[in-house]
């Protein structure tokens, strides 16, 4: 080897200063599409464990919020929110004109307010219906 090639193989070089100074060239793995293969499949695997343990986690969380909204008589948002959107189209199908502005608090019959009071009633949790009706 002369000095030129010593330095080469020390400071750094081409990455192919090996072959040219007679050095081992790297064979390919035969196996190596099989390895990836089997590779990429336990990644596959990998990936839908994970999202089979993260939907029984979310099966789990629901399960709970669905006993909260029991214990409370809450609704679901999806629900509440489609109850309203229903609630404000039935008064207009039928109108051309925009829908009616509500009468103000004590401007109506006390007994439409009496029915105003038990609707809000209804939606209040149990504890404190018990504490409004006292």
């Amino acid at each position: 080897m002369s000095c030129k090639q010593t330095q080469l193989l020390f400071w750094g070089g081409p990455p192919d200063v090996g072959k040219m100074l007679g050095g081992e060239e790297k064979e390919e793995d035969p196996d190596a599409a099989k390895k990836e293969e089997e590779r990429q499949e336990a990644l596959r695997q990998q990936e839908e464990e994970r999202k089979a343990k993260y939907a029984k986690m979310e099966a789990e969380r629901e399960q709970m919020r669905q006993g909260i909204r029991d214990k409370y008589g809450l609704k679901k948002k999806e629900e509440a929110e489609a109850e309203a959107a229903a609630a404000a189209e039935e008064p207009a199908a039928g109108s051309l004109t925009r829908p009616k502005k509500a009468v103000p608090a004590g401007c109506g019959d006390e007994e439409e307010e009496e029915s105003i009071m038990d609707t809000v009633m209804k939606y209040l949790p149990g504890p404190l219906q018990d504490m409004l009706k006292k």
